[in-house]
């Protein structure tokens, strides 16, 4: 006979335990240990005999079908990896009032489905208006409900060509006895919707709200549930949003959209790379340089301030580039170009609040270095592009041509690079090392 078994499992990670305590030994939370009921069955009974799963030969298996959906806005469709896969549960994160919302209305076409749980069709008509979307002739079908028995009845009756859900902590199963919003309701609620969509080949986007350190209990835990997860994020005082894939089953992961927010939603910004490059007077300490954010190439300004140093230890700061790496390319530059950094403070900025991470910045960084300390302008039509090594030599970098060909676009003239071979209308300026480097800018 199955035995009846009581533990306590918490309602903001769902840690389990035998007995019940005031606080979870998990996650800290206080009284967040709820009573559940399990069935166990006993070791005397017989295993029933379970039939095989059925197999599927791949060969037969028809794609005629399976083609990509384009929203119309070509920033979500590269992240998505050219749009939106047939059967695809796709999971869009983001702190509350980001524009995850007003994102999911513009993607919204004919034969859509838009499931909310915190808005009335009144309201949502209401945005659509003020975005400047056509209410009359959308083919947009709304539905206010919470219940995911009843979103998926509706879902397989209309059968439409996408789903969205906005947002999923206000969805909640009979069959889980928590309230909305708990992590019990949320993973219940995208298991029961998965098979939904594999099995209707029904695309399904549920957007999540995350806190600013991604601690809340939600989204976090359906990343491995989903096939895609993005997440739409505002740098710190700047007005574009960048959405970013960090997982993606029908796509690359390195891809980023960047949109701008404005009274009619979401405009796509095509030329990326004039929000971090600012036409302004020229001055000693600055060098431009490329980085690819998956296929896509973006023109930065690398910032240098040295001073002589007040104090007996010299300072070191960077701010939107790896410290670390700031440390080694100094002690490069004090070593392998005869420059004296020991008593002076070097301070780095990536300009437009941009991180990067990619070694092609060291040579930018390094000239940006070099022109500061010597108080030599570097001509603002020469892009800077190359890694630098602990020997002082200049390597190649990846995708060269392309970062070329988008500096050639945006007008530049010059380029400094590694000593190879390549072909581009740029004037190319090849460097072997460091020291030669500082002499050309010296000059």
């Amino acid at each position: 006979m199955p035995k009846l078994t009581t533990i306590y499992a918490c309602s903001n990670c769902s840690a389990q335990s035998p007995k019940w305590t005031g606080r979870c030994l998990s996650c800290g939370a206080w009284g967040s240990l709820k009573e559940e009921t399990q069935i166990q069955n006993s070791g005397n009974s017989k295993t029933a005999e379970i039939s095989p799963a059925e197999t599927i030969d791949l060969s037969t298996v028809k794609m005629e079908n399976w083609q990509r959906t384009k929203t119309g806005l070509d920033e979500f469709d590269r992240v998505l990896g050219g749009g939106i896969v047939p059967g695809s549960l796709i999971l869009i994160g983001g702190e509350p009032g980001i524009g995850k919302s007003t994102l999911m209305l513009q993607i919204s076409k004919n034969n859509t489905l838009y499931i909310s749980g915190e808005e009335s069709s009144q309201q949502i008509k209401s945005r659509m208006e003020r975005l400047g979307l056509n209410t009359e002739h959308s083919g947009l079908q709304f539905i206010s409900e919470t219940n995911v028995e009843k979103i998926i009845s509706a879902i397989t009756r209309l059968k439409p060509q996408l789903v969205v859900i906005d947002s999923i902590q206000t969805i909640y199963s009979n069959e889980v006895p928590s309230e909305p919003g708990s992590v019990n309701q949320i993973r219940a609620s995208a298991v029961k919707l998965l098979p939904v969509a594999k099995k209707n080949n029904i695309p399904i986007i549920i957007t999540g709200h995350i806190t600013k350190d991604g601690s809340l209990a939600g989204p976090k835990t359906l990343e491995h549930l989903v096939d895609t997860v993005a997440y739409l994020e505002q740098p710190k005082n700047k007005e574009f949003r960048l959405l970013r894939a960090i997982k993606n089953r029908f796509g690359s992961t390195n891809e980023v959209g960047l949109f701008e927010m404005t009274n009619t939603g979401f405009q796509e910004i095509k030329n990326p790379s004039g929000i971090f490059l600012d036409k302004q007077e020229q001055n000693s300490g600055a060098a431009v340089s490329c980085i690819m954010e998956g296929t896509r190439p973006f023109l930065i300004e690398v910032q240098a301030l040295v001073t002589k140093t007040v104090f007996g230890y010299p300072q070191r700061k960077a701010s939107g580039f790896d410290l670390n790496r700031l440390q080694i390319l100094i002690a490069v530059l004090t070593k392998r170009a005869g420059l004296n950094l020991t008593s002076q403070d070097a301070h780095i900025n990536i300009v437009g609040g941009l991180k990067a991470n990619e070694t092609a910045l060291d040579l930018a960084v390094c000239a940006a270095i070099i022109s500061s300390l010597t108080d030599k302008i570097i001509s603002n039509d020469i892009i800077i592009l190359g890694e630098v090594g602990l020997g002082g030599e200049v390597r190649h970098v990846y995708k060269l041509e392309q970062r070329l060909r988008e500096a050639q676009k945006l007008g530049f003239k010059k380029a400094i690079i590694p000593d190879v071979n390549i072909n581009s209308s740029l004037e190319l300026i090849k460097i072997k090392n460091i020291a030669e480097l500082a002499n050309y800018i010296s000059k």
